[in-house]
């Protein structure tokens, strides 16, 4: 009863703290937006702004050429007149990297042991020996793989 009681109070507490933390942003218009005028600057100083960027808008047009520039592309080709022998290619190694056999054997094996082991639970004893045993398996087999310069 404690338990029901303790966990409805805290869901209540955080949802009370969540919708309380919400700020209802009444400066901002219905679309959304930011106020066109903000209160930090001055109306004189607001129309200057306006008569600069219709002016900065007005000379944009008038200097927009008429006709696009053309753009002259140079290519430069030369010519190797020695040849090398190819190189060989590292192939990358397919199937089952030793880690992971690694891992699938340790975790069949400590799970096995596991579960003689432990025999009044052996599902327990079974999940607990193929979690350490698939790790020290992948331990020994990453190293290994190591020592090959698979990885």
């Amino acid at each position: 009863m404690k338990r029901i009681f303790y966990t409805t109070a805290a869901v209540v507490v955080s949802a009370a703290m969540l919708i309380s933390s919400c700020k209802n942003n009444d400066n901002k218009l219905e679309s959304g937006s930011v106020p066109v005028t903000p209160n930090s600057i001055s109306q004189s100083e607001y129309n200057e702004f306006k008569e600069w960027k219709q002016e900065q808008e007005n000379t944009q047009t008038k200097t927009t050429p008429a006709t696009p520039q053309t753009v002259v592309v140079h290519k430069h080709y030369t010519v190797n007149k020695t040849t090398t022998a190819p190189v060989a290619q590292k192939t990358k190694k397919k199937g089952w990297s030793k880690a992971a056999k690694g891992t699938a054997i340790g975790a069949g094996v400590g799970a096995a042991a596991g579960a003689i082991i432990v025999k009044k639970n052996r599902a327990l004893g079974a999940a607990a020996g193929g979690v350490l045993g698939g790790g020290v398996g992948y331990g020994v087999g990453r190293s290994m793989d190591k020592k090959d310069g698979r990885y």
